[in-house]
């Protein structure tokens, strides 16, 4: 008769008895300047940049001394920053929270940060419970661009009708058929979210605009601010995102802007 069961990890023999599953949520900041994005890539060669989520797992499994597989609460792409990702993981260890907290930064380059750890039920899933999630797009305004924000800010040098921007994005606000905002898609999927609220920040030379909503299809924060840029600068009317939005065509939106003026800003749980 079977007594006891055992697995080895990482050469260590742990009975099954003794040890619980914990499921841990973390917060993490990074600046995407030098990575693929988010996502875990399939196979990397020397020199590649690595996803944001490699390189978590990597540091969490050292200092746990066990295989980790972190799920992310959505994809961030090449270049975009995080001011409030939210990931959780599954593990057996016995670590306390705090100690954990302080060994995963030691391990962790320059351009990534845990500044939040918890553990939490076991069916919390950061993608599947989340609520909605705030994107923020920095512009800068100005003949020069910033020296020191060029990794983190698009550059506009053209005066912006910010009035006229706003105006334009109450149309986005509610639930709608973004497909005009989307690179196309051919997976039969619905192109219908929900955008709650949309913001504008204007701090010296720093334009924020913030996006609220349920979910987003590829690229539709980028082409929104892209749109908006181009009514601001006076390019299109505020009336034609009425018009854009409902054409549901991708060619009648304005440009994809580059992806180094995004921030994940925060998900929203219950």
């Amino acid at each position: 008769m079977l007594i006891g069961v055992w697995e080895i990890s990482m050469n260590k023999e742990k009975s099954f008895g003794d040890i619980s599953k914990r499921n841990i949520k973390i917060i993490v900041k990074y600046d995407g300047s030098g990575y693929a994005g988010w996502q875990r890539l399939g196979s990397q060669t020397a020199g590649s940049k690595k996803g944001i989520q490699t390189v978590l797992e990597d540091a969490f499994s050292k200092l746990l001394e066990e295989k980790i597989t972190v799920i992310g609460s959505g994809r961030t792409d090449r270049g975009v920053h995080a001011l409030g990702q939210v990931a959780n993981f599954y593990c057996f260890t016995k670590l306390p929270i705090k100690e954990m907290l302080i060994g995963i930064n030691q391990l962790l380059p320059d351009d990534i940060a845990v500044c939040h750890i918890e553990e939490v039920d076991l069916d919390f899933h950061s993608r599947y419970s989340a609520k909605a999630k705030t994107y923020e797009y920095r512009i800068f305004l100005g003949e020069v661009q910033s020296v020191f924000l060029r990794k983190y800010t698009y550059h506009e040098p053209k005066p912006l009708n910010i009035e006229h921007m706003e105006k334009a994005a109450s149309y986005l606000v509610g639930t709608h058929d973004f497909k005009a905002f989307s690179t196309d898609r051919r997976d039969g999927r619905s192109t219908i979210r929900t955008i709650e609220n949309i913001y504008f920040q204007l701090e010296g030379n720093i334009l924020k605009i913030g996006i609220t909503g349920n979910g987003f299809l590829y690229n539709m924060v980028r082409i929104i601010i892209g749109t908006l840029i181009e009514i601001g600068e006076g390019n299109r009317g505020p009336d034609d995102m009425q018009y854009i939005l409902t054409s549901k065509n991708r060619q009648k939106a304005g440009m994809t802007v580059s992806g180094h003026g995004l921030f994940l800003y925060q998900v929203r749980y219950e």
